[in-house]
């Protein structure tokens, strides 16, 4: 576990790409179907309980959200995708949005996708997998809410998806995670580790 994810800071809320901090540094952003857990994943992982918004109506995280890991890395919550409740004219905004910070960030260097376990790869799920090959991103997927299932089962699901993504043009690594028994934290840490070259520093000063 790396503990300098424990001192992200909210730094910014942008209702459009105009208004997000400057376009540099490294950013990772998480992206998922909204009810995933993406919200819970992101304050575990920091371990702070109320860093990302978190709430029982899916759909409330509407804009891009900044957290600063520090002065050259910043953590990024995108708006939930596929919540059938939101209206029309907000979902054609989300859409806009997130396709423009898609295409246009220079400093997203990857992309963490949440899938809620039970209902992995939705057609929302794959056009974020569709994203990622555009850009030529690297794409971690957590398999949230695995404490739902038994873990036969989860692995069961974990190896299925697995296979299903063989056909993406992209790396794409995938793991179990559950935030309610803080399962998977580690394996997270060291993917953001990497993309964010702090393994890298590491091996360099040993």
């Amino acid at each position: 576990m790396n503990p300098i994810y424990h001192q992200a800071k909210f730094i910014n809320s942008a209702p459009k790409l105009k208004d997000a901090p400057p376009d540099q540094g490294m950013e990772i952003a998480f992206a998922g179907r909204s009810n995933a857990g993406k919200s819970s994943a992101i304050n575990t992982l920091v371990q702070q309980n109320a860093l990302a918004r978190v709430s029982k109506t899916p759909g409330r995280t509407q804009l891009l959200n900044f957290f600063e890991i520090d002065a050259k890395r910043k953590l990024v919550d995108l708006p939930g995708y596929g919540y059938a409740k939101v209206p029309e004219a907000i979902k054609k905004d989300w859409r806009q949005m997130m396709e423009s910070y898609l295409h246009d960030r220079q400093a997203l260097c990857g992309i963490v996708q949440v899938m809620d376990i039970r209902h992995p790869l939705t057609d929302f799920d794959w056009q974020m997998v569709e994203w990622c090959e555009h850009r030529k991103l690297p794409l971690h997927i957590l398999l949230t809410k695995s404490d739902k299932l038994k873990f036969g089962a989860a692995k069961t699901t974990l190896l299925q998806v697995q296979r299903d993504l063989n056909q993406a043009d992209i790396v794409v690594t995938l793991q179990l995670f559950s935030a309610l028994n803080k399962v998977g934290i580690d394996d997270v840490h060291q993917v953001l580790d990497e993309w964010f070259g702090f393994r890298k520093m590491v091996v360099a000063e040993d």
